[in-house]
């Protein structure tokens, strides 16, 4: 699929009929449309998700949600976008032409069941009716198929789902968000767009909707009473869904909030040790770094001593803890008989009669005998006097089997390694907590100059800075405690409607749909996660082969690894120990490379056929790697590359030179004060000089 033609018509700065043909015939993909800022660059790319997509711009990017919300809603936003200079006319009744619109003209698709050679998409805007309406054209007429299933439908699921269009139409500069994304929600919605480039969407879609049906299958024949308490029980859970989503956005706009005035106050800190001409900011760094890791290591003495100062009092109390454990094995010793006082007593006196008549065939004389029956009689009171029957009455504790090896465990860790550990960690904690003092009153010692009136300001400012921070960690674990505790409902509810569900009893006729779609379900189940694990290892490996390709640093990112858990996709980057890079830490100009990276990878694992527009192309790249971009990137991504570049800034003269052998056509965007046109250069590979020798540019102040 190609762009053939582009028109815009009143948009925004573009005043009039302004138009670009692109040769869909030629084998070169890369075309340039380039001028300078503030001439329409990002308009022209705004002016094509407009035209595809309309009302619903606002779900491809976030930049188009914000424009939506500042202009105080979609209607007042088409009403700003319309040219001033031509609304002005028009106001005057100078001109009737009330409209503004986007047309873009669609060759080489292939679309089932429609066979065609273009497809045409209009949409307009009339400013006096206040209308928008959408024209879509099959080889130049309208056509009844596309009307039924209507043409923003149509669209969406044959031409371009907007899901995916951030992958097709996006600003180089700005897809590093790809890469900062950190929060579940940034993730998850990061993730619905994957699914989408992967074909896993319709896969999940079918799923939902069995799901959707097996519930209802289940309800139908319940009574009035029993589908009141299911719906009861679904409205809650809805509502405590919607309470969760509410406390991730909070918890996102809490954590990115804390990184904002950590930075702040980083700044404050590194400000004033310049202003007390202490230390240098690398010896700063430094020192922030160890008293961050003598922090943690004071925290987890204190946890350590506070653990074992529950012993302390124990050890303490030496003989008396003796004392506890003889009482607590006589009991047990006691508790473990369960002979009767008198039956062990006949016992004995049976045993010793049996003994004694033994005794007498043996030949003693009787004053043998008489010591033998005295010992015997000294023994059985001995044993009668120890016996457990005989000490019943001394039982006070009577702890539970349990609770007696517990503390034998506590008993024989007091007595042998309980000292040694105690004196180990009071000496840990004694020298972090001193280390820690001492690295503080070296940061400190950088706020010497007391009384430098700009280091009082800072001073005030940071400490400001630090009970925002202090206040917004506490509301950050206010609202962790707070989600728990609603997942803990979710989760509740969940098994109150599954259990509530599985009382209805399904009616005769639905026993076989309900059979069938049971079925159906585990195996879509089991195709989703078959699919998934083989797009995981595909995209695996296609970013990890496109960071070699365009990456200088061979040895910084060594291996790629897809998550998938649950909802949520994310890409961790392995470096050569197996350690997983944060992404955050990246420079812009790596993060834009991972996020070009994967851009491609996406687009290949997609087997979408659809042009490319980049904004912004190269800004933040070295000359190393744009190179690379040049020569690996921009000629395979797509079979039509449209670069949008702020010459001699995003594009250097030495990379046009690397791209005219893909060069298909090269636009300028020029301004006369009236608005932007778009010049075609003859010849391609004269962009520069014709940029050069172009004396009526100038940059347009009015919009």
């Amino acid at each position: 699929m190609k762009i053939s033609k582009i028109t815009l018509h009143n948009f925004r700065i573009y005043k009039g009929n302004n138009q670009v043909d692109f040769n869909t015939s030629s084998e070169n993909n890369i075309s340039i449309i380039a001028g300078k800022n503030g001439f329409g660059k990002t308009t022209f790319l705004t002016a094509l998700v407009w035209c595809f997509y309309g009302k619903m711009i606002g779900e491809v990017e976030d930049k188009y949600r914000i424009d939506i919300k500042n202009a105080g809603g979609y209607d007042n936003l088409l009403l700003s976008i319309f040219n001033k200079k031509a609304l002005d006319e028009l106001k005057n009744k100078n001109i009737t032409d009330d409209k503004f619109y986007v047309e873009i003209k669609l060759t080489d698709l292939i679309i089932p069941s429609i066979p065609c050679k273009s497809i045409t998409i209009r949409r307009s805007f009339e400013y006096n009716k206040k209308k928008e309406s959408v024209i879509l054209l099959i080889d130049g007429d309208e056509n009844e198929l596309t009307k039924q299933v209507g043409y923003d439908i149509f669209i969406n699921d044959f031409i371009l789902p907007r899901e995916i269009a951030k992958f097709f139409f996006f600003d180089a500069e700005k897809i590093v968000s790809l890469a900062e994304a950190r929060s579940k929600a940034e993730l998850r919605n990061l993730s619905r767009a994957y699914s989408e480039v992967l074909g896993i969407k319709k896969y999940e879609d079918l799923k939902k909707n069995l799901e959707s049906l097996l519930s209802s299958l289940r309800r139908r024949g319940v009574s009035k009473n029993e589908k009141s308490k299911l719906d009861f029980l679904i409205n809650e859970l809805q509502e405590i869904q919607d309470v969760i989503d509410f406390n991730q956005d909070k918890q996102d706009e809490t954590n990115k909030k804390l990184i904002e005035l950590n930075a702040k106050n980083d700044g404050l800190q590194e400000k004033l040790i310049r202003e007390g001409n202490q230390i240098s900011l690398e010896e700063l760094q430094e020192l922030k770094e160890r008293r961050n890791w003598l922090e943690k290591k004071l925290s987890h003495s204190k946890a350590e001593l506070k653990k074992m100062m529950d012993v302390v009092p124990l050890a303490i109390a030496g003989k008396s803890l003796a004392k506890l454990n003889k009482q607590l094995l006589l009991e047990r010793k006691i508790k473990s008989s369960s002979i009767p006082q008198q039956l062990l007593q006949n016992e004995l006196n049976q045993f010793s009669e049996r003994f004694l008549n033994k005794i007498t065939k043996l030949e003693f004389n009787r004053e043998q005998l008489k010591k033998i029956e005295s010992q015997l009689e000294e023994a059985l009171r001995e044993e009668s006097k120890d016996s457990p029957q005989l000490k019943a009455k001394q039982i006070y504790l009577d702890f539970s089997e349990e609770k007696f090896r517990q503390f034998q465990s506590l008993f024989q860790y007091i007595n042998s390694s309980f000292k040694t550990e105690f004196k180990k960690i009071i000496q840990e904690e004694k020298d972090f907590r001193t280390l820690l003092n001492n690295t503080n009153k070296k940061i400190k010692a950088g706020e010497a100059r007391k009384n430098n009136p700009l280091a009082k300001k800072l001073r005030v400012e940071k400490e400001t800075i630090v009970k925002e921070i202090e206040s917004s960690e506490k509301n950050k674990y206010d609202l962790r405690d707070e989600f728990a505790v609603l997942r803990q409902k979710e989760n509740s509810l969940k098994i109150k409607i599954s259990e509530q569900e599985k009382n209805f009893q399904i009616i005769e006729q639905d026993i076989k749909k309900y059979d069938v779609t049971i079925n159906l379900l585990d195996k879509i189940s089991l195709t989703i996660k078959k699919i998934k694990e083989e797009k995981r290892y595909s995209l695996q490996k296609s970013i990890a082969v496109g960071l070699s390709k365009l990456m200088h640093k061979t040895d910084f990112i060594l291996d790629v690894k897809v998550i998938i858990r649950e909802d949520v996709m994310d890409i961790h980057l392995l470096d050569k120990y197996g350690e997983v890079i944060n992404k955050e830490n990246l420079s812009k100009g790596e993060q834009q490379l991972y996020a070009t990276v994967l851009l491609n990878a996406l687009v290949e694992e997609s087997k979408i056929k659809f042009p490319v527009f980049i904004d912004s192309p190269l800004q933040k790249f070295d000359k190393f790697h744009a190179v690379n971009i040049i020569k690996e990137f921009y000629p395979t991504v797509s079979e039509q590359v449209v670069l949008l570049p702020l010459l001699e800034k995003e594009l250097s003269e030495n990379e046009f030179d690397l791209l005219k052998g893909n060069l298909n056509s090269t636009y300028l965007i020029n301004n006369d004060g009236n608005g932007s046109q778009f010049a075609k250069v003859a010849n391609s590979k004269k962009l520069f000089s014709t940029f050069k020798e172009n004396k009526n540019v100038h940059e347009y102040q009015n919009q």
